[in-house]
């Protein structure tokens, strides 16, 4: 895979310039949704109205939004009344979410345990699981974020059809912009699997749902980070600019995620 010392051959002035690279198809898991959940019952002791009101807000939206798009999230750009993407604006209540949710467990708060969260599998209803454990919140909702980067991402590098009507071809700033996606996404499943899963006990970590296991976390960050890579080096492949030196080292860290990936 030119992970050795090599030279071009063909150092003319001619030299054809390679075709650009397949279509990349990403790898999606079906998304995991949130049921309603009553913090009031479960937290209006122990926390003022006001954030008992702000937590409860803040995760009915992501309940409402995620029930009525998901099951069309993943295979289509629609968009809300508010004119964004559903994508973007999914995204952006569990990035709100996120923040406040985490004030149940900080300093290992014995509020973390009050609350049951129940998610359910949008691709099979009767696959849910629910917790008394804010920690299994904290790694749901990361999930879900990276599973919609990895859903934009696909979005962003279907083949649109180029200007002489015959090959189809995915923008370069589409390219660009679904690099940055990857690594988003391969962020919050690190950080899912590095600060989230050691606060579980491991009795109740080998009862996850299989979509939280640590090996599939680490298998999707991998594919994230190969992927991301994947693109980069189809973008220099394309390029008159880039050296053999840098195809190489993509080269060569495309096929380490990947050897990475299987070896799980």
């Amino acid at each position: 895979m030119g992970c050795v010392f090599s030279t071009p051959k063909d150092t003319g002035g001619n030299r054809r310039r390679p075709g650009n690279i397949g279509d990349v198809s990403v790898y999606v898991p079906g998304l995991r949704i949130p049921k309603p959940v009553d913090f009031s019952q479960a937290l209006g002791d122990h926390l003022s109205k006001s954030l008992v009101e702000k937590l409860s807000a803040l995760r009915t939206r992501i309940v409402v939004m995620a029930g009525q798009e998901g099951p069309t999230i993943t295979r289509t750009r629609r968009k809300t009344q508010h004119g964004g993407s559903t994508l973007a604006d999914l995204q952006q209540a569990l990035e709100d979410y996120l923040p406040v949710l985490l004030g149940l467990v900080k300093d290992g708060s014995q509020l973390q345990y009050r609350v049951q969260f129940l998610w359910i599998n949008q691709e099979d209803e009767a696959e849910e699981t629910a917790l008394s454990n804010a920690w299994y919140e904290v790694l749901s909702v990361l999930h879900l974020m990276a599973t919609l980067l990895l859903s934009q991402a696909n979005l962003l590098l279907l083949p649109r059809t180029s200007a002489d009507g015959y090959q189809p071809k995915v923008s370069e700033e589409n390219r660009r912009a679904s690099v940055d996606i990857f690594l988003k996404a391969a962020g919050y499943l690190d950080c899912a699997v590095r600060h989230v899963l050691p606060h579980f006990p491991s009795e109740l970590r080998r009862n996850l749902p299989v979509d939280l296991a640590e090996g599939v976390l680490r298998a999707l960050c991998l594919q994230a980070l190969g992927q991301g890579v994947d693109i980069q080096l189809g973008m220099a492949i394309d390029s008159t600019k880039a050296t053999l030196a840098v195809k190489r080292r993509l080269a060569c860290e495309m096929v380490k995620y990947w050897q990475l990936k299987i070896t799980l």
